[in-house]
């Protein structure tokens, strides 16, 4: 498996079920442990229960770490040789800091919290297996904050996968992989 890897895709491309299946084949091997860290946050019944049949489907034995903003401490707090992270996912880490629902965005704060991740993942001891959307493929959003969240989740996704390994892009369930390509930096 390689040190870190970022797969991406639509809604309902099979991201989450893809980085599962290379989470099981991680804990195969004997002292080998997985954590989840889950970015989402419940505020309405819908997420309530797409957050509930995340965990139901989460294969047996994995741990699951609630961080909707402070990713890199708990990324620095779990991570160890022999434990695979799983973030899931990265648009929804977005979205808690820019569309809060409890107020204002922390623009600046994310700016911090995003440039602090880039710095500590080169010198993190675990392998991460990052999930994230794709939305930039669609018609251009109307409204400026969703053009604006757009922009920064297109960003977020290069930043990470420069500092991935592989790369997957889940089409209908099934998984294109390929090494990033590191001289496109």
């Amino acid at each position: 498996m390689a040190a870190h890897q970022l797969i991406v895709g639509g809604q309902r491309s099979g991201k989450s079920r893809h980085a599962e299946r290379l989470a099981l084949q991680w804990a195969a091997t004997p002292g080998h442990q997985v954590s989840v860290l889950a970015t989402a946050q419940a505020h309405d019944d819908e997420m309530r229960q797409r957050i509930l049949r995340h965990q139901q489907d989460r294969p047996e034995g994995f741990d699951t770490i609630e961080e909707p903003l402070h990713l890199c401490e708990a990324l620095r707090a779990h991570a160890s040789p022999r434990r695979l992270l799983v973030v899931d996912c990265l648009t929804l880490w977005l979205t808690n800091w820019l569309m809060p629902m409890s107020g204002e965005p922390h623009l600046e704060d994310w700016r911090t919290e995003c440039a602090a991740l880039q710095q500590l993942l080169p010198s993190l001891t675990s392998p991460v297996i990052f999930v994230s959307n794709e939305v930039g493929w669609g018609v251009m959003p109307m409204g400026r904050e969703v053009r604006a969240y757009v922009d920064e989740l297109g960003r977020l996704n290069q930043l990470i996968a420069r500092q991935c390994d592989r790369l997957t892009l889940m089409v209908a369930g099934q998984p294109w992989t390929q090494p990033v390509q590191k001289d496109l930096e």
